[in-house]
């Protein structure tokens, strides 16, 4: 079914190692500065514009990227793929109101990056064919972009802002950055089931798994074509999705890693 998301995770994979490397090779050292003479004339003090210290943009969004005055990021996986709700290094920091995981969670959502990635995946289901009920030529092109659209829109806002919200658990990630591979990938994966709540405790992530239960059963029984609308699919979707928001964790643990090491090539 088109909406597993295990297919999904590889091609993630494909479309985002290219933009790594073209982000890096776009970071070019600064200018020298210019030198200035020993004993300038009074028309050229007189004219000649003060020096300006550059700001270190990298510094800026590293610290942005912390969530110590936004609660959120602007980070980006790979440069590409919308971050937002991943946080490095910060223990102490306030939980997010309702508005503000809503907030959060539709400006991922919509991201232009999105839309893209939608469309290609859409272009890939057309060519297996998969879903058949939805046909071919523009018109089923148009329905497989729609539901792939809807079923990541869906289960991001349930599981990050519906049931966070109801709850009271926090959608963010908080990245650990401590121990060992093996360490730190148990960490990662162990957030599927662990989460913070809003209170700062450890508790079931009841968002995820329920969450990502009840969007599977939406995308499945609503908009999909009625050959795939039983039991059986919507657990496998639902496995799927849990499947690849593991993986994505394990992806976002080790990202910043790999981002400086990028940045001081």
């Amino acid at each position: 079914m088109f909406h597993g998301k295990i297919d999904k995770l590889a091609l993630l994979f494909v479309a985002i190692a290219a933009s790594a490397g073209n982000c890096a090779a776009q970071e070019k050292p600064d200018a020298p500065a210019p030198k200035q003479s020993d004993a300038p004339s009074a028309q050229s003090s007189s004219t000649q514009k003060p020096q300006v210290p550059v700001k270190d943009d990298k510094d800026k969004e590293e610290k942005d990227a912390q969530g110590k005055t936004t609660g959120t990021s602007n980070d980006r996986l790979f440069f590409t793929l919308p971050n937002f709700l991943t946080l490095e290094n910060a223990n102490q920091v306030p939980p997010l109101t309702a508005g503000q995981k809503f907030k959060v969670v539709g400006r991922s959502s919509f991201d232009y990056v999105q839309f893209p990635w939608y469309g290609f995946l859409a272009g890939i289901s057309q060519a297996e064919n998969s879903e058949p009920g939805y046909g071919q030529g523009a018109a089923g092109y148009g329905k497989r972009f729609g539901a792939a659209f809807a079923d990541g829109s869906i289960e991001n806002f349930m599981t990050s802002a519906v049931f966070p919200s109801l709850l009271r658990q926090d959608p963010r990630f908080f990245q650990s950055g401590k121990g060992g591979f093996w360490h730190r990938t148990g960490y990662a994966m162990s957030r599927v089931i662990i989460t913070r709540g809003d209170s700062g405790h450890s508790q079931a992530n009841f968002s995820e798994v329920i969450g990502s239960a009840l969007s599977a059963g939406i995308s499945t029984y609503s908009y999909h074509p009625r050959a795939d609308r039983n039991l059986r699919n919507t657990a496998s979707v639902w496995g799927s999705q849990v499947g690849y928001d593991t993986l994505t964790y394990v992806v976002k643990e080790f990202w910043p890693d790999i981002r400086r090491k990028i940045r001081k090539k």
